[in-house]
């Protein structure tokens, strides 16, 4: 139901590896793979995603309604 779509097209396009934004942001390996796996992560998670990548939470996840 959450898609992290947009997550991965970001960091595509900044150059930035899925491993540089969980030491950056400061999540830990489980929090990635439920990130990898379209599942739900906590509100804190997103919001430290968002300000390592100066954005807003729309600009990485969206609800997948299919």
């Amino acid at each position: 139901m959450i898609s992290y779509n947009k997550l991965w097209k970001i960091l595509i396009d900044k150059g930035i590896t899925k491993t540089q934004l969980r030491i950056s942001a400061g999540f830990n390996t489980s929090t990635l793979a439920k990130l990898n796996k379209n599942q739900i992560v906590s509100l804190k998670v997103i919001i430290k995603v968002c300000k390592y990548l100066q954005c807003d939470i729309g600009d990485i996840m969206e609800i997948d309604y299919e």
